[in-house]
């Protein structure tokens, strides 16, 4: 006897590879319809990237593996798909009679576009597709000034989403079963209640079209091992306890790493903000600066590739190919800068206060178009995240969103005198530096300060 194939709801992972407090895939489940998760390799993204040994697609192919294994220990599957999105919605719609799409939002440019395609698409077959806050606390529509418009400083919003925090509380059971209060928009959803909603493939007509649906390989992507070591999803707790006595020292393991977790959502925000709100309100600053360079790429989407203060495009960024090889291999002569550089390249992380000084060198010392420098970023940090990469190098700049003139020049030498003053950080990764074979500095501090001062108020006085 032929059985008839189910409807389904398909919930499509994006930044969020977790089955744990997960917005979207909380909604599919307690919908009426069993759940097929799917995840999609999209070749729009992939075939832009040119160093196919991309630690970032490994981890994502790794995160989906594990994604799969654990919906097939509960009967169930993850759909994969490999191709352009808009290619495979519509061979979906014709594997599977599917009721309602569920995912989690994604504000980034590419991403508004490809989904409204994909819920047109749907729309023209009468399938909602419905979409949920995930990978921020405060959406860019949620922390607004009192006349309803964005804000585009920082200390302001931060005050004000901390004010917003507040409003809504709920309590629940913390770690150690004692009742906790959190507020309502940091409580987790309770995903694990509703897995039993999950699509089961045994003994069901659609078993074998799962089972034929690929099981790619890393080389079947196109890409290769990176060699490159992934951070762990947890952190100490006494790290975050004491991250404001420790966060400016590239020597320590003084920061979380998660970066790359949050990217892709392999942890929850939501957790995350709850223990930083709890052990230190520093660590959650730098939570609040996520939202807030979310926020500013939702509300003012030219910064991506643009200035956010559009006087700017009138600086006369200089055109030194030569210059711009010397910083990527960290071969600048200023072993703060050096040793940055030397970082990112050998492990797709660099330490947040060394990136300014980086940035600020990049863009002020050498007076090349920061725009290349973040492209740099882009290709090789772990935890890329276009909003705040936009954010931290137009804050270097002086051409984004941060009140300070664009005379704020930082000095190397002294950067170091404060952050690593007995070396240890430049040693690790300069062995050469204090030897003869050690580059002298490819520009003068005081020469290059006067030029890119010269520089900008010749651009801006036009």
């Amino acid at each position: 006897m032929t059985m008839l194939q189910p409807t389904v709801s398909l919930f499509w992972f994006r930044r969020d590879l977790r089955l744990e407090d997960n917005a979207g895939l909380y909604h599919a489940l307690r919908g009426q319809n069993p759940v097929l998760p799917l995840f999609i390799f999209d070749r729009e993204i992939l075939d832009d990237l040119s160093n196919k040994k991309d630690a970032r697609v490994e981890f994502i192919h790794q995160a989906v593996s594990d994604l799969k294994k654990q919906l097939e220990e509960m009967g169930s599957t993850l759909l994969v798909r490999y191709g352009k999105p808009l290619e495979i919605w519509p061979q979906l719609l014709q594997e599977f009679d599917i009721a309602t799409v569920f995912t989690n939002h994604d504000f980034e440019p590419y991403a508004l576009d490809r989904d409204n395609e994909v819920r047109q698409l749907l729309k023209d077959k009468g399938i909602s597709f419905q979409t949920f806050k995930d990978q921020v606390i405060f959406e860019k529509d949620e922390v607004l000034k009192a006349d309803g418009t964005p804000y585009t400083v920082f200390t302001p919003y931060s005050r004000r989403w901390l004010e917003k925090l507040q409003t809504q509380w709920r309590t629940i059971s913390g770690d150690d079963g004692e009742p906790q209060r959190v507020s309502y928009f940091l409580t987790s959803y309770p995903t694990e209640k509703y897995w039993p909603k999950f699509l089961k493939i045994k003994d069901n007509v659609i078993f074998s079209t799962l089972q034929n649906a690929s099981n790619l390989s890393l080389s079947d992507l196109g890409f290769e091992p990176s060699g490159i070591e992934i951070p762990p999803t947890s952190v100490a707790r006494s790290l975050i306890r004491n991250y404001d006595k420790t966060r400016d020292i590239p020597s320590l393991p003084g920061t979380s790493r998660l970066g790359i977790h949050f990217r892709f959502g392999t942890i929850s925000i939501r957790e995350k903000a709850r223990n930083a709100q709890r052990l230190n309100t520093t660590y959650l600053n730098e939570l609040i600066w996520r939202d807030f360079y979310s926020q500013i790429l939702g509300n003012f989407p030219h910064v991506v590739g643009n200035p956010f203060r559009r006087q700017y495009d009138r600086i006369a960024w200089r055109d030194a190919p030569e210059d711009f090889e010397q910083w990527k291999k960290g071969l600048t002569g200023y072993p703060i800068v050096d040793a940055g550089m030397r970082e990112l390249n050998a492990t797709g992380f660099m330490h947040n206060r060394v990136r300014m000084i980086v940035a600020s060198f990049f863009s002020k010392h050498l007076l090349l178009d920061w725009r290349l420098g973040e492209a740099y970023f882009a290709e090789k940090l772990l935890d890329f995240d276009l909003a705040s990469n936009s954010g931290g190098w137009q804050w270097a700049v002086g051409c984004g969103t941060d009140a300070a003139p664009y005379f704020r020049i930082f000095n190397p030498s002294e950067q170091t005198k404060k952050f690593d003053s007995e070396h240890k950080y430049i040693r690790k990764w300069v062995p050469e530096f204090g030897t003869p074979s050690y580059p002298k500095p490819m520009v003068e501090h005081t020469f290059a300060r006067e030029r890119c001062l010269a520089t900008y108020k010749s651009g801006l006085a036009e």
